[in-house]
């Protein structure tokens, strides 16, 4: 397996974070980060992962507003990049963010019921390992 679709993927989501940021006059688009590219072993198509702020009715507009940009940021893309043949891009929210946060949030509520059970009291230890390397060099 080659790293080129990587790289090449790569260079795909530079390009398509400039233009949708100075380019793309669509407001429905709305504020959104592209995360990451996989491109197809072929490089025929681009899978673009991106988030966006606010609710879904705002995810739905952004959605729309990258689809009818699509054709604009595939010819501006083909101009940016010296490629054969420019890949199809396909447009994807990526909620691997939210599932963190989510995650995060859980993680959290449960050390403070942990917390609340124990009192407030949680032992911490902490461990040095560097005073213990130095102690073994005497």
């Amino acid at each position: 397996m080659s790293n080129r679709p990587i790289r090449v993927g790569e260079q795909i989501r530079e390009v398509l974070t400039d233009l949708v940021a100075r380019e793309v006059h669509d407001p429905g688009i709305g504020f959104i980060t592209l995360t990451r590219v996989d491109l197809t072993a072929d490089l025929q198509l681009a899978r673009v992962y991106y988030t966006t702020m606010g609710d879904e009715k705002a995810r739905r507009e952004s959605s729309r507003a990258l689809e009818r940009a699509r054709p604009f940021l595939r010819r501006h893309l083909g101009r940016r990049l010296r490629l054969r043949h420019v890949p199809d891009l396909q447009f994807f929210f990526d909620d691997s963010i939210e599932r963190h946060d989510r995650i995060e949030r859980i993680l959290q509520q449960l050390q403070a019921e942990r917390d609340a059970s124990t009192g407030g009291e949680t032992a911490a230890v902490t461990h040095d390992d560097s005073r213990h390397d130095r102690d073994d060099e005497r």
